[in-house]
């Protein structure tokens, strides 16, 4: 067994706690190779802020849960190398199983998701309490979730929202033990959040998707007050970007995403972390396409994969300094 502690990261307990008081939150980027994980590092060591590497079960099967492990120690080395020590929080996103979570903790994550929300109540408050046990006496902090986001991320699907019940928050927190709570109010996995027909147009012609279900949010939050909530599907799907994709070659129709004015919302209330997966994938997939179309004699893996980590981390720093509001709190 390996300690996250050993390996230099910091779990989420302190993290949300400051992030509840300062009406901030913590930015959780998904990643599963070494230019993505520069690209956050740097993001996050040049604003200044405490950040939260996230894993999927998919993820690890790709990176190698060995490599994860290394990776990880050698982000929080990178850090002080750039000149600031910021915290570093190593996650396993959307954890199906207590075996999977067990496997995580023991090869040095520092937090765990647990997502029950598939199964009955009762049954989702059992299999998280008995992740939360396990994890608690390894001084590793516990995300659970209610309610069900529609769309796709590597292996979680789901056809329609569930919206979280605020009569059922506060029984389950005190029920399961866990340390933050992932909640349904509207947002979604993927890059096609939204169909157009769901949308409204602004003046510009721009597609407006439905607003997030703030009421639900608000009522959580008297519920369970000072309690860290999460938000996932949380990627905003830049249209220049899409354009950029689509101009070269890509296909990507109706990638409609959630207004990061409403994000910014979210990050002043109860909302601790943020986790965005599908907006990374877009920056990446914007600059390689770009260098390819432009530069079809090009084959060197550096001179698409750099241009591709640049945009990355364009992108991060902005979603910390303009939407979630984490710069210069690490």
């Amino acid at each position: 067994m390996v300690s996250y502690k050993e390996l230099g990261l910091s779990n989420t307990k302190a993290l949300f706690a400051k992030a509840h008081a300062g009406k901030y939150a913590i930015p959780a980027f998904n990643f599963n190779n070494m230019e993505q994980l520069q690209a956050i590092i740097q993001a996050c060591v040049e604003t200044k802020s405490p950040v939260i590497l996230q894993v999927s079960a998919g993820a690890r099967k790709y990176a190698n849960q060995t490599m994860l492990r290394y990776m990880a120690q050698g982000a929080v080395e990178y850090a002080k190398e750039l000149g600031c020590n910021i915290p570093i929080v190593l996650h396993l996103d959307h954890g199906n199983s207590f075996e999977l979570c067990k496997e995580c903790i023991d090869s040095g994550f520092s937090s765990v998701m647990i997502d029950g929300s598939h199964l009955p109540y009762e049954e989702n408050i059992a299999l998280t309490k008995k992740v939360v046990e396990y994890a608690h006496a390894n001084d590793v902090t516990v995300e659970g979730e209610l309610g069900v986001l529609a769309g796709i991320e590597d292996d979680v699907v789901a056809e329609h929202h569930t919206y979280t019940e605020p009569d059922q928050v506060e029984d389950f927190v005190k029920k399961t033990g866990v340390d933050s709570l992932a909640i349904s109010i509207g947002t979604s996995h993927g890059a096609n959040k939204f169909t157009p027909a769901q949308c409204t147009r602004n003046a510009d012609g721009v597609l407006i998707p439905p607003p997030l279900r703030f009421d639900i949010l608000e009522e959580i939050e008297k519920r369970i007050p000072g309690f860290p909530i999460v938000l996932h599907g949380a990627s905003s799907v830049p249209q220049e970007l899409i354009a950029v994709i689509n101009n070269n070659g890509g296909a990507m129709k109706d990638a409609i995403g959630i207004p990061e004015s409403e994000l910014r919302h979210a990050a002043t209330s109860a909302v601790c972390k943020v986790n965005i997966d599908s907006d990374g994938r877009i920056a990446m997939t914007a600059a390689v396409r770009e260098v390819l179309a432009t530069q079809p004699a090009e084959f060197d893996p550096r001179k698409y994969l750099g241009p591709a980590r640049d945009q990355l981390k364009d992108l991060y720093k902005h979603k910390v300094l303009n939407v979630l509001g984490s710069n210069d709190k690490a």
